[in-house]
């Protein structure tokens, strides 16, 4: 019991020790990781635990306050640790390559994992692979159909030298749609999909915003494609822009909406019935985007959304002639152009749209 004891301490002590990087999941940089893998010599949180568990061969975990650990295993974790396996098995992630935080869904932070320790993808071994080979890449998705009916197979090609991604129907000769990597962005989204390997895909085309919602039966496969897309945008934009620094690049390279949900909004005369609409807020573009129905192809509508000092505002309050028989808390959009007005469906909701509208407005 004494050995157990003071084991335990040694392995806390040694979770906080400063210069280790062990007080954060070497994973997804989760703080204070509660479980470590002693086959690898690291630290990390519940969740990447859960991942680490289904590879016996590579990874071997137990709780830091739980489990007994012999003192061979103690030994053995303070001659590794976090930094060391980040020195290690990260030595040659490529700046295209997206990295997994704790909040990021289950298939890209399992795929990271397993790249890492299973594959060695990173280790100082490999040849870094440039950008535009990464970003070429060919192969079938399964693309949500027209009528959000059904989803069916699509080839895909994506080539970061011509600058484009397509997708052929199986009855059309040439390619269905030929999008530009300028406009192009993907983003993982589980929930909205139904599918815990969806991704969605949008573009710009005739001005307007285009949704594409696919999903492949394969993790590492749609993981391989979100890193595809993105090698091919990290090309686009050091091409196109050679000066900017690679910090302010990384960001622009694929992004999430701020925020997404249900909203009801009424008509530019203020006394149209409040219909409920899905919305999406994407910040870099300053758009905040309207839909019938989550899944749509296209949007109902956009506000472009500009900064405060250019007359642009958010209230939580309805302008005075705006009458709403729901008790529902409304946000007032102030533009130069008009006043759009909106209910939410709750108080938390519309606290969380209200700081997330304000975000856009006070952004540079």
């Amino acid at each position: 019991a004494m050995d157990h004891d003071y084991n335990k301490a040694l392995l806390l002590e040694l979770q906080r020790a400063a210069g280790t990087g062990n007080d954060r999941c070497a994973d997804c940089g989760n703080p204070d990781p509660e479980w470590a893998s002693y086959k690898l010599g690291i630290f990390i949180c519940l969740n990447c635990s859960g991942i680490h568990r289904n590879l016996p061969e590579i990874s071997r975990v137990k709780s830091l306050r739980l489990d007994f650990w012999e003192s061979n295993l103690i030994e053995f974790m303070k001659n590794h640790g976090n930094l060391w396996a980040k020195a290690k098995y990260e030595a040659k992630v490529p700046p295209y390559y997206y990295i997994p935080k704790s909040r990021d869904c289950l298939v890209l932070r399992e795929q990271w994992i397993r790249a890492k320790y299973e594959r060695g993808e990173f280790l100082d071994t490999q040849v870094c692979q440039d950008p535009c080979s990464a970003g070429s890449r060919e192969g079938c998705l399964w693309k949500l159909g027209k009528g959000r009916r059904q989803f069916q197979k699509r080839q895909f090609l994506l080539s970061a030298r011509e600058g484009v991604m397509k997708y052929f129907n199986k009855e059309s000769k040439g390619p269905k749609a030929v999008i530009s990597v300028e406009t192009l962005n993907a983003m993982f989204q589980v929930d909205k999909i139904g599918h815990v390997h969806g991704l969605q895909i949008t573009y710009i085309t005739d001005g307007q915003t285009r949704n594409l919602f696919v999903y492949h039966e394969s993790g590492k496969e749609i993981v391989d494609w979100f890193n595809a897309i993105r090698a091919a945008r990290y090309h686009y934009l050091r091409t196109t822009f050679p000066n900017v620094p690679e910090p302010e690049l990384i960001p622009r390279i694929t992004r999430n909406f701020v925020k997404e949900g249900y909203m009801e909004k009424t008509g530019p005369k203020q006394n149209e019935a409040f219909k409920v609409r899905w919305f999406c807020l994407d910040s870099q573009e300053r758009n905040l985007m309207y839909f019938k129905h989550p899944l749509d192809a296209f949007a109902r509508g956009q506000v472009f959304i500009g900064r405060r000092d250019e007359g642009y505002e958010v209230r939580d309050d309805l302008p005075e002639r705006v009458c709403v028989k729901k008790k529902k808390p409304a946000i007032t959009l102030v533009t130069p152009v008009r006043e759009f007005v909106f209910l939410c469906e709750n108080d938390r909701k519309h606290r969380e749209w209200m700081d997330a509208l304000n975000g856009v407005i006070t952004q540079l």
